[in-house]
């Protein structure tokens, strides 16, 4: 049943192995392609509430229209398709040390020099002055220490996918960069306060709510930092 159990693990790998080595293949002639322009939150979209269209129609002759903010127009997002940027500002550093140090020491010592006589009577070879004598010695020392920095700038034109019934924007963006046949790819997307959105259109990343942001690439460069499969199947299913 193990045994079966593993082929089935290794038979799975190949799998993913044998596609990504046919995608890398088809990209040998010009590197990673572009993904097509799509809705970039098609999931999420569908699993969040959308609101009721409105009911009162515009007037002919009014300039007011029904469920708009102000009289004047405001420049910044509030509807669905409506684009809008968000900066990504990370700077993250964390650093914690941690020392342990135990030691422990026991001594027993016992002896039958004189017990009513009863001394005499030891068996041969037995030395009544020196019956017993342990000792025992215990030392434990951990050090560990963490010390990691991580600093990340980016700006990214993001897409208004839904307008919540609170108002809230829910937004989605992606943007891929290609440099000598390495793509990079980017994407972000969460929850957004129309409040929080400045004059000039801009959201920090700060102030977006289930901010979700990935940024990675795919090329000959990624290609040789990723361990093969079967190296990551190997240190996976090893048990020391």
């Amino acid at each position: 049943m193990r045994f079966a159990k593993l082929l089935a693990c290794v038979s799975a790998a190949a799998a993913l192995s044998a596609c990504s080595a046919v995608d890398r293949i088809k990209e040998i002639d010009g590197g990673p392609k572009f993904a097509p322009i799509a809705n970039p939150m098609p999931q999420q979209v569908s699993s969040l509430p959308m609101p009721a269209a409105p009911t009162e129609p515009r007037g002919a002759s009014s300039l007011w229209q029904p469920g708009a903010r102000s009289f004047f127009h405001d420049p910044r997002a509030s509807r669905v398709g409506d684009i809008i940027t968000v900066n990504v500002s990370v700077a993250d550093a964390a650093k914690l040390s941690n020392t342990t140090s135990r030691a422990r020491t026991n001594s027993e010592n016992a002896n039958l020099t004189n017990f009513f006589g009863l001394e005499t009577q030891l068996p041969a070879g037995m030395d009544p002055a020196s019956l017993v004598n342990m000792g025992s010695q215990n030392s434990n020392v951990g050090a560990g220490s963490i010390d990691r920095s991580e600093s990340v700038n980016l700006t990214l034109a993001a897409l208004v996918t839904q307008v919540l019934p609170n108002g809230n924007l829910v937004i989605g963006g992606h943007q891929q960069m290609k440099i000598n046949n390495e793509l990079r790819d980017l994407t972000v997307s969460g929850l957004v306060r129309t409040e929080d959105i400045t004059s000039a259109n801009t959201i920090d990343l700060s102030q977006i709510a289930e901010a979700r942001i990935a940024y990675g690439g795919r090329g000959t460069v990624s290609d040789e930092q990723t361990p093969r499969y079967g190296s990551q199947l190997f240190d996976i299913l090893m048990p020391w």
